[in-house]
């Protein structure tokens, strides 16, 4: 597949699906996600796709430390609603990784719905940072935000960018548009996937 060549150097996210080892796809339950896999489910590669994919990442890493994360076994809770700004894409995203989804999800097998990925994804949620996730087992949180005002733009797109979204860009400008784009997914990628003042996090304590 065509993409730029620093999808295969952006950090994986590697964790065990229950469901999947039930099933036998595969047999361990174990894989392995990359950016390029939340790329191909939005469409698109941007800096909020990027921060998205981060902000789970380095969630999941935080609730499981050196084990390997559970897939279908963390609620996820976005701040904002469903339908403002961005919020879609960064739930499409924590869906892929995490597996918790809203009321059409996956309802579970047996009469105990074991596997269950229904109503673990959440909207209008009372947190600070954009996104959170829940251990189902522990209970523990953590909520994560983003801030990529440190990896601005290339000067260049100031002048390239009105161009290139109202369509009177020239090829070559388009070209040079989408090449400036996609080298600041690869800075926030490649140089700050683990950069706290990138990517937000604190401990989400269960309500009392």
């Amino acid at each position: 597949m065509d993409f730029p060549d620093f999808f295969a150097a952006a950090p994986t996210i590697r964790l065990r699906d229950p469901l999947a080892a039930f099933l036998g796809a595969p047999p361990s339950g174990v894989m392995t996600y990359s950016f390029a896999d939340a790329v191909k489910l939005v469409g698109h590669s941007c800096p909020t796709v990027a921060s998205a994919y981060l902000m789970v990442r380095r969630g999941l890493v935080h609730l499981y430390g050196s084990d390997l994360p559970e897939r279908g076994t963390v609620e996820v809770h976005l701040r904002d609603a469903r339908d403002a700004g961005t919020t879609g894409v960064i739930a499409a995203i924590a869906t892929l990784l995490t597996g918790a989804a809203a009321e059409t999800g996956f309802g579970g097998i047996g009469a105990d719905r074991r596997y269950s990925r229904r109503n673990l994804l959440h909207f209008d949620a009372p947190i600070a940072g954009l996104l959170a996730l829940r251990r189902r087992d522990n209970g523990r949180g953590v909520e994560l935000g983003a801030d990529t005002s440190g990896i601005p733009p290339e000067a260049a797109m100031r002048v390239i960018f009105p161009r290139a979204v109202s369509g009177a860009a020239s090829a070559d400008e388009q070209v040079r548009f989408a090449t400036l784009w996609q080298d600041r997914v690869r800075r926030m990628l490649l140089e700050h996937a683990d950069d706290p003042d990138v990517i937000h996090l604190r401990e989400w304590p269960v309500a009392a």
